[in-house]
């Protein structure tokens, strides 16, 4: 069984002789070339290289060819902001302060924006190592594409505006199946729909405002002859349910979403589950041994069937190469990798953070809790609701963002017992967290703080 049926028959819920492993490499890709962010996602070579260069490291069993949210933003009229570490981020919102612009967003095709790349990319790959390589093709959600278009707004629209919502929805729905006709032209086996934003309402919004559009995506895949994947970031633990009752044939979750309790409602919808390893804490800050005994630990705690191994999302740029093939090591390895680990006691690295005196400030101190809001759509919308509060307040309040990518905020999150992110504390209280407040409720809790 080569690593291509071992994927294609778990999402068809079939016995395989070990779990899948699927790295989410992304612009990581890059760094095992020499090449940055930017440079990989502009360049067909250096990202067709830097896919070879996965392959040849990872060996893995499927893989996706890019891992860009941007891609169909940008073609709608969204102007992006490039880094050299990241994906591009979403720096205008073109239906940011007006709803009659509908008409005036062209749907993609294969010739616009990065899509002639991408394309391109995709039919060198499936060329290359498509007979035994499961072939993900990522494509933006609908509701985390809604908000590249209408930004912030769009949790308010939520409360104020459902007509509204349920129209742009249609819009990026029709986006979604689009980019779902050019990816299987150009043979990938899996469609990953990636919506991060999901997690950040409630699920009680997401059956009123976006079931019908996932299990329509998701359909649509399974007309085309694919197979399907729902990517979700941030704590989606309340939405696992609902997120199920859209047909799609995975589900693939981060660190936030404890992968044991997860698992018992993806196996009642008969779903395949994957990812939940942790990003930040152990493939890009932990050891070797700390990667390989997580492994061994997940595939002993849950059922091998319908399981996926994987990163919990879009691993960093910056993850030690020797983390990742420790991981997939576990993942092939697993009887010989448990007995290397098996004593194993990770380092203690102590880290000395000091808290602010929350009972003493001269003003109201927001904190954003965030994996990285440069990488992470959950977290770039969390960061911009309280940056709106931050134009608004100006120095009446004070706004800072601790990134979960740096070992010190690591530590402080542990101090403060932050336990999901992104999550916004203030005056030392956990106030919101997964839940991307209106600018009412933001504001409404600061006025009160301020009087």
């Amino acid at each position: 069984m080569n690593g291509k049926e071992r994927v294609l028959k778990t999402l068809k819920h079939e016995t395989v002789d070990r779990a899948p492993w699927v790295p989410f490499a992304g612009v990581h890709a890059g760094a095992l070339i020499g090449k940055n962010a930017t440079e990989v996602l502009l360049d067909a070579d250096a990202l067709y290289d830097s896919l070879m260069a996965v392959k040849r490291l990872y060996q893995p069993d499927g893989m996706p060819v890019v891992f860009d949210l941007q891609v169909e933003a940008e073609i709608l009229g969204c102007e992006l902001l490039w880094d050299d570490v990241a994906p591009p981020s979403v720096a205008t919102h073109p239906l940011e302060n007006t709803t009659d612009m509908l008409c005036d967003c062209k749907q993609p095709e294969a010739d616009k924006g990065r899509l002639p790349l991408i394309l391109d990319v995709m039919r060198r790959t499936k060329a290359s190592i498509g007979d035994d390589t499961a072939l993900y093709g990522l494509i933006c959600g609908p509701f985390t594409l809604a908000s590249h278009l209408r930004g912030n707004n769009l949790f308010m629209d939520i409360i104020l505006d459902e007509a509204y919502v349920s129209q742009l929805m249609a819009f990026t729905t029709m986006t979604a199946l689009k980019m779902v006709d050019l990816y299987v032209e150009a043979g990938m086996d899996i469609i990953g729909v990636v919506d991060p934003l999901v997690s950040q309402i409630s699920p009680d919004h997401f059956e009123l405002m976006c079931h019908e559009s996932f299990k329509t995506i998701f359909d649509y895949i399974r007309v085309k002859g694919r197979a399907s994947s729902f990517f979700v970031c941030g704590n989606a633990t309340r939405q696992i349910d609902v997120m199920c009752k859209t047909n799609p044939d995975s589900i693939s979750v981060d660190e936030n979403v404890d992968m044991k309790a997860a698992k018992v409602i993806t196996d009642q919808y008969n779903i395949a589950i994957g990812g939940n390893i942790p990003l930040t804490t152990l493939m890009l800050h932990g050891t070797q041994l700390e990667n390989m005994k997580y492994v061994v630990n997940l595939l002993d705690t849950v059922s091998n069937h319908n399981l996926i191994i994987s990163p919990g999302c879009d691993m960093p740029y910056n993850t030690p190469t020797e983390n990742t093939i420790a991981v997939a090591q576990a993942a092939r390895e697993t009887d010989s990798v448990r007995s290397m680990v098996e004593s194993y006691e990770a380092p203690k690295e102590a880290i000395h953070v000091e808290l602010p005196d929350y009972a003493n400030l001269s003003k109201p101190l927001v904190e954003v809790f965030t994996l990285d809001s440069a990488t992470c759509a959950a977290c770039t919308y969390m960061l911009g609701a309280m940056n709106v509060a931050g134009d608004h307040y100006g120095s009446q309040i004070d706004l800072v963002e601790y990134k979960y990518t740096e070992k010190v905020n690591i530590a402080r999150c542990k101090k403060m017992g932050v336990t999901n992110l992104p999550c916004v504390y203030i005056n030392g209280r956990l106030i919101w967290s997964s839940i991307i407040p209106s600018r009412d409720e933001l504001f409404g809790v600061i006025d009160k703080l301020l009087k």
